[in-house]
């Protein structure tokens, strides 16, 4: 995989489609263990394409990410693109504020206001095993992410992509924290780059 920056949005590559579909259903969970995983956790990862975020291959790694972050092995609460080899700003979120405490998919997630102030908690992550440590988080966020949008076409009565739009929300609480810890690894940082004891 090549370098990311911040701010272009380029396609999905070869190489990412050929990870997002291969054989299987769940997804090698990258650990600070393995030297070459380590260079892809400390990456930047790029925005995706209006195009990519209403194919085929993004509706499948959305999935998948689902079902890695909650299978048995995993059991998290929270998943990002480059914990699963995809740099991506991409993560896969269960919504603890939310009936059902649903997972879902934020693409082009970005945290875009921050309100209060930071209050510890105790923090462990799926790509730094057997590992907990304190870090201090807001408990208020916005997040802005790029939503596909889906319309029934009339006279077939089928579900097409219509385009996308940008949405903002406002997170509290320990899905706030989530929200955080996710998006740091958009950025290459890992919660142990910020323990407080």
């Amino acid at each position: 995989m090549t370098s990311c920056d911040k701010t272009s949005k380029t396609p999905f590559t070869e190489a990412e489609r050929e990870l997002i579909n291969e054989s299987g259903f769940l997804m090698r969970v990258l650990t600070v263990d393995e030297p070459d995983d380590v260079e892809v956790l400390r990456r930047d990862c790029t925005y995706m394409t209006d195009k990519d975020i209403q194919s085929p291959d993004f509706a499948r790694l959305a999935v998948r990410m689902i079902a890695t972050v909650t299978s048995p092995e995993q059991d998290g609460v929270g998943i990002a693109g480059p914990q699963v080899g995809i740099n991506r700003r991409v993560v896969a979120v269960q919504r603890l504020d939310k009936k059902g405490e649903p997972f879902q998919v934020y693409p082009n997630i970005r945290i875009t206001a921050v309100r209060g102030e930071k209050i510890a908690g105790e923090e462990g992550c799926l790509s730094v095993p057997g590992r907990r440590g304190s870090v201090e988080r807001y408990q208020e966020i916005d997040i802005t992410y790029t939503q596909a949008v889906f319309r029934k076409n009339r006279l077939t009565k089928d579900v097409v992509a219509a385009g996308v739009k940008d949405t903002t929300e406002t997170v509290k609480g320990f899905t706030a924290v989530i929200f955080q810890h996710e998006c740091d690894h958009l950025d290459g940082v890992l919660y142990i780059d910020k323990l407080v004891d």
